[in-house]
C-alpha cells in the first residue's frame, strides 16, 4: 500500500516537473521571436504618396495655379478654380468650383482649414462666383460661399460668408463674424457678430497695415514652397539609380 502511494507521488512529481520545464522552453522561445524585428529593405523607396489628389478636374474645369503661388500639399482644389500670382492657400483648404468660379488674387492668402464654395446661382442677383482680390487675408476655419471681397480686406478667423454678400475694399470683419446672404460691408469700416453689424470705422494707419499684413504672408509662404520640388518623386528613383551604379555626385 505504501509502495504504490510512493510511486503514485513520485508520477505527480515527474509530471509537474515536466510541464514546467515545457513552460520555460516556450516562455523563452516567444520571447525570442518577439524580439526579431523586420527591418525594410535598404533600397526601397519611399514614395510620397498621401491617398489624395490636390489638382481635380471636373469636366472641361481644371484649377489653375500661377507658378508662384503656394498651394500646400493636403490643400483640394476642384473644377474652376483660380490660384494667382503670389497668392497663397494653406494647410486642409478646400476650394470647391464644381458650379461656378472660385478666384483667390494676386498676393491674398487663405490659411488653414477654410472652407470655399460657390452656388449655381444668387437669390439675391448678385454674381454666385466666390471673387477673392489682391492683398486678401482670409483667417483659419473660414467658409466663403458665392461671395465678394475686393481689395485689401481682412477676414477674421471662423467667419461665415453667405451667398451674395459683399466686402468693399479696406474693410475688416473680426473673428467668429457671420454675414448673412445679400449683406454689404461698406469701405473702411470695421465690422464683428452674429449676424455681423457695424463696429467702428477703421483709421487711416489701420487700412495701410492691412497689405502690410499680405504681403508677410506671402514671404511666409515663399519659405514654404522652398521646401517642396514641383513637379514629382522622381528623383527617389533617380537616387536609387545612382546608388547601385556606385555614383556619386
Amino acid at each position: 500500500m505504501a509502495t504504490s502511494i510512493a510511486a503514485r507521488i513520485s508520477r505527480k512529481a515527474a509530471s509537474s516537473a515536466f510541464s514546467a520545464h515545457r513552460h520555460v522552453i516556450s516562455s523563452r522561445c516567444f520571447s525570442t521571436e518577439s524580439a526579431k524585428t523586420i527591418s525594410p529593405s535598404s533600397d526601397r523607396v519611399k514614395w510620397d504618396y498621401r491617398g489624395q489628389r490636390k489638382i481635380i478636374p471636373l469636366g472641361q474645369w481644371v484649377p489653375k495655379v500661377a507658378v508662384d503661388a503656394y498651394v500646400a500639399p493636403n490643400v483640394v482644389l476642384a473644377g474652376q478654380v483660380t490660384v494667382y500670382d503670389g497668392a497663397s492657400v494653406w494647410n486642409g483648404c478646400v476650394l470647391r468650383g464644381d458650379l461656378n468660379k472660385i478666384t483667390v488674387g494676386f498676393c491674398s492668402n487663405v490659411q488653414e482649414r477654410c472652407v470655399i464654395h460657390a452656388a449655381w446661382s444668387s437669390p439675391t442677383g448678385l454674381p454666385a462666383e466666390t471673387s477673392i482680390e489682391r492683398f486678401v487675408t482670409i483667417g483659419a476655419y473660414s467658409l466663403l460661399r458665392s461671395c465678394t471681397i475686393e481689395p485689401e480686406c481682412i477676414i477674421g478667423q471662423h467667419s461665415i460668408l453667405m451667398e451674395g454678400s459683399l466686402v468693399e475694399t479696406h474693410s475688416i470683419l473680426e473673428a467668429g463674424s457671420v454675414v448673412p446672404p445679400g449683406r454689404r460691408i461698406p469701405t473702411g469700416e470695421l465690422w464683428a457678430g452674429n449676424p455681423a453689424r457695424f463696429v467702428r470705422a477703421l483709421t487711416h494707419e489701420e487700412t495701410l497695415e492691412i497689405p502690410k499684413l499680405a504681403v508677410a504672408i506671402n514671404d511666409l509662404s515663399k519659405e514654404h514652397f522652398s521646401e517642396f520640388l514641383p513637379y514629382s518623386t522622381v528623383y527617389l528613383e533617380v537616387e536609387k539609380l545612382k546608388k547601385s551604379l556606385g555614383i556619386n555626385i
